[in-house]
């Protein structure tokens, strides 16, 4: 019997694309739509080739009493592998089928040489399934037997049939390994800036959160906090006088009861939209401002209020934030300075506002510019909030707080606010 093959021309040894690095399994949950149609594209190159050998061989040994195991073998083979690309199954699962698969191919190799090139895409199949040292072997052993099998079909030595089988799975395999590494080298940098945005946003929302409490905190502060401070001076005082000045008395219950009726105003303006009551219903900072003169002129406090400019075109921040910071220096003056007049004055420009809150009370020595506590002598370490929360209200439209005073002196606070856009310094 002679050798059952000749020359057989050997189909086309591009290795083609390697798979997808890191596709790593044929898992149905691990395999993207590329993962799929690459396993599709190597199912197929492999059964095409099978076919054309085995259509050779039919073709030019049909005589030979190997055919029936060829035949057999064969049929195994496509059967395996297309079952393989109907039901991937697991990583291990594709392992066992690719060892089934390489075990008879290289029995059929064995019988027929010009099965031999149906190892490219197993070398394939070999490098997206194994780990890269396995497959790295598998594929070398796999290109040595292509090289036998090349050898016992020459008539002579031919330098390509040694060479070319080694450099088409040398190329493949560096090929797939290098992007491969290189697929890991970008999976961790996409981890890592997907990290570093979940990171950052988690940050803007702790920022954010802390900004809207201290905000939350000033709102209150400079409204239902200031009220219920004067709600409990006056009842203190109606207190003290219910006996010896009944009428008095009756005059500081009522005052205290328009504060609390204001304070819930304010309070029903902070649950609906942080607005300072006084500037609900389009009112002006100008009118606002006056409307606060007028109610805070009682108990030997007279609060005069004048403006300089018209305030039609102040943004409802900016009026929001010298509404509250008027609310904030009377309730001080009243509480610490012993004053008996204090004044207002609005002063609108092109492009900045400035509100002066005036008193000519006993003064206290001027804060420096970055502290954080009230010059106040307030011995309550739950108090000293004022000048701070009015410091950083304006600090955040970009606005300055100055402070000038003497004790014995009074004291005059000045708030300022460009009406241009800028940006707010750092706090």
């Amino acid at each position: 019997m002679r050798h059952p093959d000749d020359h057989p021309q050997p189909p086309s040894t591009s290795p083609g694309p390697p798979a997808s690095p890191a596709s790593g399994a044929f898992a149905p949950g691990a395999q993207t739509r590329d993962d799929r149609l690459l396993s599709a594209l190597l199912t197929t190159a492999f059964v095409v080739l099978l076919a054309g050998a085995l259509l050779r061989y039919v073709l030019k040994h049909g005589d030979s009493d190997r055919l029936p195991w060829i035949l057999g073998l064969s049929v195994v083979l496509a059967v395996v592998q297309v079952a393989g690309q109907a039901r991937p199954g697991s990583r291990r699962a594709g392992r066992v089928r690719l060892a089934v698969v390489v075990a008879c191919w290289v029995v059929v190799v064995l019988l027929a040489p010009s099965f031999a090139w149906c190892a490219v895409p197993l070398i394939h199949t070999a490098l997206r399934l194994l780990p890269t040292r396995s497959a790295v072997a598998l594929v070398t052993a796999l290109a040595t037997l292509v090289v036998l099998a090349e050898l016992r079909l020459a008539d002579g030595f031919d330098p390509n049939h040694l060479l070319l089988p080694p450099v088409v799975a040398a190329l493949a395999t560096g090929v797939f390994v290098y992007l491969t590494r290189e697929a890991t080298r970008r999976q961790h940098l996409i981890d890592d800036l997907v990290r570093t945005r979940r990171e950052l946003a988690a940050t803007e929302r702790r920022e954010g959160t802390l900004a809207e409490r201290q905000r939350l905190s000033r709102e209150i502060h400079d409204s239902l906090a200031q009220g219920l401070s004067s709600q409990n001076m006056l009842l203190q005082a109606a207190d003290r006088q219910w006996d010896t000045d009944p009428e008095a008395a009756r005059t500081h219950l009522r005052t205290a009861a328009s504060i609390a009726a204001h304070g819930l105003t304010e309070a029903r303006r902070l649950v609906h939209d942080l607005a300072p009551a006084d500037l609900a219903e389009g009112a002006g900072l100008a009118q606002a401002l006056a409307t606060l003169a007028a109610r805070e002129s009682r108990d030997g406090l007279t609060v005069r209020f004048h403006a300089e400019g018209a305030d039609t075109h102040l943004p409802d921040q900016v009026a929001s934030a010298l509404l509250r910071t008027a609310q904030g220096a009377l309730a001080n003056i009243r509480e610490h300075s012993g004053a008996r007049t204090a004044a207002l004055t609005l002063t609108c420009l092109d492009d900045t506002v400035a509100l002066d809150v005036a008193d000519d009370g006993r003064g206290f020595p001027a804060p420096e510019p970055g502290g954080t506590r009230d010059p106040l002598g307030d011995p309550d370490p739950l108090r000293g909030h004022g000048l701070p929360a009015i410091r950083a209200r304006l600090r955040q439209l970009g606005g300055t707080l100055a402070i000038e005073s003497t004790p014995g002196e009074g004291a005059v606070l000045t708030a300022t606010i460009p009406l241009t856009p800028a940006t707010p310094p750092a706090p």
